[in-house]
C-alpha cells in the first residue's frame, strides 16, 4: 500500500479541478496546471480533494499511484503558491542582469551570456549576484535554474560560479609548495 497515494489532494479554497478520462485539470489564481495520468490508476473529485487509486495491484500500477498523486499535488501547489528557486553568483565581475526577456549574464567568458527566458517562467535579478526564478511548474523552474547553473558551476578552489541559495560547494585545498 501507497502511504503517500492514500492521502487524497485538499484543494485549498479558490482552486478548482476537473477530471476528464485520465486527464484531471487544476484551475487557480496563478493559472492553469493539467495532468495526464496512466491507465494504472483511476481519479475522482470529492468534496473538494482529489483522490487517487490504482487499479489492480501490479508493480507498476503501485507505483504509478503515489507518483501520480505526487504530481496532482505538485501542480497544485504551483497554482496556488507557485515555486521558486535562487540562485547566488560568486565571483570578481560576474553579475546578472535582466534586459527585457533576456537574463545577460557576465561569467569570466570573453562575451556576456544571453539567455531567454521561456515563457511562463519569471525571472528577475534583484542584486548583480542574485538570480530568481519564478513559476507555476516544478520541472520547468527547475530545469531553467539548472541550465543557468551549467554556464559557471563553482569550482571547488576559490567557490567562483552559480550556485543555488544555500548550497555546499565542497572545497579543495591547493597546491603546496
Amino acid at each position: 500500500m501507497s502511504r503517500i497515494g492514500k492521502k487524497p489532494v485538499g484543494l485549498p479554497s479558490g482552486v478548482t479541478a476537473t477530471v476528464s478520462g485520465q486527464t484531471v485539470e487544476i484551475k487557480g489564481p496563478k493559472g492553469v496546471r493539467t495532468f495526464k495520468a496512466t491507465d494504472d490508476v483511476s481519479l475522482a473529485v470529492e468534496d473538494s480533494a482529489v483522490s487517487v487509486t490504482p487499479r489492480g495491484s501490479s508493480k507498476r500500477a503501485r507505483q504509478q499511484w503515489g507518483m501520480s498523486r505526487t504530481q496532482i499535488a505538485n501542480c497544485v501547489t504551483g497554482v496556488t503558491d507557485g515555486f521558486k528557486k535562487e540562485l547566488e553568483i560568486n565571483g570578481v565581475g560576474y553579475r546578472a542582469s535582466m534586459q527585457g526577456a533576456v537574463l545577460k549574464l557576465a561569467l569570466g567568458y570573453s562575451h556576456d551570456v544571453l539567455f531567454e527566458v521561456p515563457t511562463g517562467i519569471t525571472v528577475t535579478a534583484p542584486k548583480p549576484t542574485e538570480i530568481i526564478v519564478e513559476g507555476i511548474d516544478q520541472q520547468q523552474v527547475g530545469e531553467v535554474a539548472a541550465k543557468i547553473r551549467e554556464w559557471r558551476k563553482p569550482e571547488p578552489y576559490k567557490g567562483k560560479g552559480v550556485r543555488y541559495e544555500g548550497e555546499y560547494v565542497f572545497r579543495k585545498e591547493g597546491k603546496k609548495k
